[in-house]
């Protein structure tokens, strides 16, 4: 029993220091934290990175920048930091082990993350073969004007205008069309309907309807 009430007393003596030493301990680490704040940036025009994630190595913690890569931690002398953004090498920083404040700021900046790919060339061929029978098939003469040429004929137009269905708008046209044409040309001789994509048009579709055959 005494030596148990000796031990009880004891303890009891020593708790006001233990105590004192776990407060001068807190201060301690209190007294170490710095307040890290920064802004990312990249290296091509300086623009701020938004959103870009700021993770503490030491403590295992981490923060992501606001929409103006502004970004603010606590951290403690020596702890390494990983700035990652995608498209972006990821860096490093370590917090000095030598700043007199407990207060720091920081302009850290990323480097982009370029990859060179090996080339590809995409050919219009599935095969060999293809573009053999391309080649020797191709019209290398039929320059942009042959083809606008071709393109424009009597032939061509009345066959487009031969596959358009006839609408109000069109129907309304023509005969305001066919009224200036008998006025324009009253008492004259009438107007050559050659390269008249509308009679084209007509005599495909009568053709078609059998109508232009002998009787």
């Amino acid at each position: 029993m005494n030596n148990l009430k000796n031990a009880l007393i004891f303890l009891f003596a020593l708790s006001p220091l233990i105590g004192m030493t776990q407060r001068a301990d807190s201060t301690y680490l209190d007294s170490n934290l710095i307040q890290l704040s920064g802004v990312v940036i990249n290296e091509e025009d300086l623009e701020p990175m938004p959103y870009t994630t700021i993770f503490d190595k030491t403590v295992r913690r981490g923060v992501i920048a606001d929409y103006y890569g502004y970004f603010s931690t606590v951290v403690y002398p020596g702890d390494t930091l990983y700035f990652n953004y995608f498209g972006y090498k990821t860096s490093t920083f370590i917090v000095p082990d030598s700043l007199e404040d407990n207060r720091y700021s920081m302009i850290h900046m990323l480097h982009k993350d370029t990859l060179n790919l090996p080339e590809v060339v995409v050919y219009p061929w599935p095969s060999k073969e293809d573009f053999a029978r391309a080649f020797i098939e191709m019209r290398p003469y039929d320059d942009a004007l042959k083809r606008a040429q071709r393109e424009l004929s009597g032939e061509s137009l009345a066959f487009v205008a031969a596959r358009l269905e006839g609408d109000a708008s069109l129907a309304y046209g023509m005969t305001q069309q066919q009224n200036y044409n008998r006025v324009y040309t009253q008492n004259q001789l009438p107007a050559n309907n050659l390269f008249n994509p509308y009679a084209w048009a007509k005599l495909v579709k009568d053709w078609k309807d059998g109508k232009l055959a002998r009787k």
